[in-house]
């Protein structure tokens, strides 16, 4: 279906994390003490007509992809800052991420979730409701810092959208990706990058700010529940194999940190 380190690479040279060239950002918001402290968008990167918006914050909590990929696959997460979510599906999941992780190089860290969603959203402002269907991945780094990225399954393999239900019209998520970086004890930063185009005849300057506006609601709820120590400890003993994140990757793990969120 596809070559499976591709939206990695994509993903990396985003990042700063290549020797491609440079892109051309251009700052959308800057503001120190806001939980999204900056804002930035590329235009026409890979000829599409929808830009790049990057999102950078730095949040105080354990630095856990697991817990920020809810933010996005969760039904009830999603719900609390994602106003047109409708459905949220696990489709096609890894049952064994050894094989996975088998053709991944070493740089691309350690594959712990993988798979094939499905999302339909409903009507919210001018967008009327959308589907899709994404490959999306969780990759951990010995660091502690994780990469949570995704795209959009090909046209060619629609047979797999959920067969008893009316099609919508198709929104694509040409890139995503969400990169975490541990920046000291208990605390993190996160680099957020979406291109997605709505589908339709929806211009950008309508689509974008409405994008814009859900992903800084996202970055405010996971402030406030990173930053929750008593649900963060009460998540992590749901989750055992988080409970020593942090605790046992102290100066050695930082110096040999991964330059994830790099890009100028």
């Amino acid at each position: 279906m596809y070559e499976l380190t591709a939206p990695l690479r994509q993903t990396r040279m985003m990042i700063g994390l290549t020797d491609e060239s440079p892109l051309k950002w251009k700052n959308v918001e800057a503001k120190k003490k806001a939980t999204v402290h900056r804002i930035d968008k590329c235009e026409h990167y890979n000829g599409e007509k929808f830009p790049v918006v990057r999102f950078r914050s730095s949040i105080k909590g354990p630095c856990l992809g697991l817990k920020m990929v809810e933010y996005i696959m969760n039904i009830d997460e999603r719900a609390q800052w994602d106003p047109q979510i409708d459905a949220l599906t696990d489709m096609y999941i890894a049952n064994n991420l050894d094989d996975v992780n088998a053709v991944l190089p070493d740089e691309y860290g350690n594959c712990a979730m993988f798979g094939i969603g499905y999302t339909r959203t409903k009507r919210y402002l001018v967008v009327d409701g959308r589907e899709q269907l994404t490959l999306c991945g969780l990759q951990e780094f010995a660091n502690g810092g994780a990469l949570i990225w995704g795209v959009e399954i090909e046209e060619r393999h629609d047979a797999l959208f959920p067969q008893d239900q009316k099609r919508h019209t198709r929104a694509k998520t040409c890139l995503y990706s969400t990169a975490l970086v541990p920046t000291g004890e208990g605390t993190f930063d996160a680099e957020y990058i979406l291109q997605l185009d709505p589908g339709g005849n929806l211009p950008s300057f309508l689509t974008t700010p409405i994008m814009i506006d859900s992903v800084k609601t996202m970055f405010s709820q996971a402030k406030r529940d990173f930053g929750d120590g008593d649900m963060m400890k009460e998540w992590m003993d749901a989750h055992p194999r988080n409970s020593d994140n942090n605790d046992d990757r102290n100066e050695e793990m930082m110096k040999e940190r991964l330059g994830l969120l790099l890009t100028p």
